[in-house]
């Protein structure tokens, strides 16, 4: 009761004979702003007080401060409950109610309080997620809301698909470090989680900053996972360009790429490169040392909010971050016999953790392989056994340390690999790049193809050439065969001296 004599003494009314009012008769109603009770300075904003049918005059009143402005209101607008703000002002913010009443009922109790705030008095804050905005589902995660202005406020709104900003106060509260602290979860994939922050000082409570950039925390789903790829390819020098292309056949209709432990992420509407086929690409450049790390990707439809599994990780190493320049030889020469054991070797009188080595023209991960102290030096060997025409090429070897392993030192000096067939001479160049091995990062270099020169081909050599000795084998015999055939007739025919035949004696007969 002695909250309604103070509204009613505020509007100027009196509870004597002349006024016949009685206060708190009719049950409250109902206040609330149209589009929003959070409006941006400059905004058009309406006030709205709904009674019950037999209202014939509302009124609306500020607490703490009196609502000059209200006393302009037309009183068509006003009978009907309206309270309309052509352009919003710090001056209008604070915290409202509203009565309404007829002659015979009197007044009503007061209505619910609408906190009126008005964004845009200062700078806008920094929202970032804690460690990353990437949350795995049914995981909680830390908001952080940063200023330079010296608030000792701080507001956090939850904007949804389909409603209003939900605004929430921090827990714990942290005033005069300009800086408060959220907790947010369990979250689901199932959801939409976008929030802003605002900054404001406790002694104007309903004049906000400008609202922070829009912070999406990303929950990744179990749907297919996509296919992340990079051209030209993992190690990149600075200054260059390089697009991350991120795919899958799931149609999905959007893509998200994101960085381990970076706030974040990068979203881009998928294309269909063919049939069955979407895809997106992110296109990070010119690139620094900033932009090494591992990368994942996932897809989305439209008509959902949840994403799909993030895809397998992709590093991204950047040279040129270390002064040192490791020596890349093969220690049996650049030029090496097909099906030969080869080893190529990295070295560097700098201190590496691990050397890489990669292939000119091959999108595979380099090959990694932990360091070796020698004398004076630390190095790496990269067998390759048995070589085939496929590991011919330009190869090169980097260096990096544990402290950053995504930050290589400058490249080698290329080295060409010539891989010569068994005859001596060069095997004909690959088609395409050499294939690397899956497993751990010391595995040796080792093609999954055959090689025409070793395999197949080499068979066919070598029946072709027993045939072919087979042959003339059975030709050298057969001329044998005849040469003495012939000899022997010969000394049948003319071996001993020559029978001329004897004539025979004439016999007499007897008479």
């Amino acid at each position: 009761m002695t909250a309604i004599l103070m509204v009613l003494i505020c509007l100027g009314l009196s509870l004597g004979p002349r006024t016949h009012v009685q206060a708190g008769t009719l049950p409250k109603p109902t206040l609330w702003a149209e589009p929003d009770s959070v409006i941006t300075q400059g905004s058009p904003v309406t006030l709205r007080c709904q009674g019950t049918l037999e209202t014939q005059e509302y009124r609306l009143y500020r607490e703490k401060k009196p609502a000059l402005w209200n006393t302009w209101i037309p009183q068509e607008f006003a009978k009907n409950g309206q309270f309309p703000i052509p352009s919003i002002t710090w001056e209008h913010a604070g915290r409202y109610r509203c009565i309404y009443g007829n002659h015979t009922a009197g007044w009503s109790e007061p209505s619910d309080p609408l906190e009126l705030v008005v964004t845009g008095a200062y700078s806008k804050p920094t929202l970032s997620a804690l460690p990353s905005p990437v949350v795995a589902s049914g995981g909680n995660v830390t908001l952080q809301c940063d200023s330079q202005v010296a608030f000792d406020g701080f507001i956090l709104c939850k904007e949804g698909e389909d409603e209003h900003p939900r605004c929430l106060n921090p827990q714990p509260r942290t005033r005069g470090s300009s800086w408060a602290v959220f907790s947010v979860g369990p979250v689901s994939p199932s959801r939409r989680w976008s929030y802003r922050c605002y900054g404001y000082v406790s002694s104007t409570p309903y004049v906000w900053s400008l609202p922070s950039d829009l912070l999406e925390l990303l929950v990744p789903g179990v749907s297919k996972k996509p296919s992340l790829s990079v051209q030209p390819g993992p190690v990149v020098a600075p200054g260059e360009n390089l697009t991350l292309q991120c795919g899958s056949d799931a149609g999905y209709d959007r893509f998200v790429l994101y960085k381990e432990g970076e706030c974040n992420f990068l979203q881009r509407p998928g294309w269909q490169p063919q049939a069955g086929l979407s895809q997106a690409n992110f296109t990070l450049g010119p690139v620094s040392g900033s932009h090494g790390g591992q990368y994942r990707c996932s897809g989305a439809h439209n008509l959902s909010s949840e994403w799909s599994a993030p895809s397998d990780p992709l590093d991204i190493l950047i040279s040129g971050q270390i002064p040192d320049r490791p020596f890349l030889s093969v220690q049996t020469g650049p030029t090496v016999v097909s099906g030969q054991n080869v080893t190529l070797l990295c070295q560097s009188q700098g201190w590496m953790h691990t050397f890489l080595l990669t292939k000119e023209g091959a999108a595979d991960p380099p090959l990694r392989l932990k360091s070796k102290r020698q004398p004076h030096k630390y190095q790496a060997e990269f067998p390759m056994s048995p070589v085939t025409s496929a590991h011919a090429g330009t190869y090169r070897c980097y260096g990096s340390r544990s402290s950053d392993p995504y930050l290589l030192s400058h490249p080698s000096d290329p080295l060409e690999l010539v891989v010569s067939g068994p005859s001596g001479s060069p095997s004909p160049p690959p088609t395409g790049p050499i294939p690397t091995p899956a497993g751990p990062e010391d595995q040796p270099l080792n093609p999954t193809g055959s090689d025409p020169q070793s395999g197949l081909g080499r068979h066919l050599g070598v029946v072709t050439g027993v045939s072919v000795a087979f042959v003339l084998l059975l030709s050298l015999l057969l001329l044998l065969f005849l040469v003495l055939r012939h000899r022997g007739q010969g000394k049948r025919w003319t071996s001993g001296p020559v029978q001329l035949p004897t004539p025979r004696k004439k016999t007499s007969m007897l008479p």
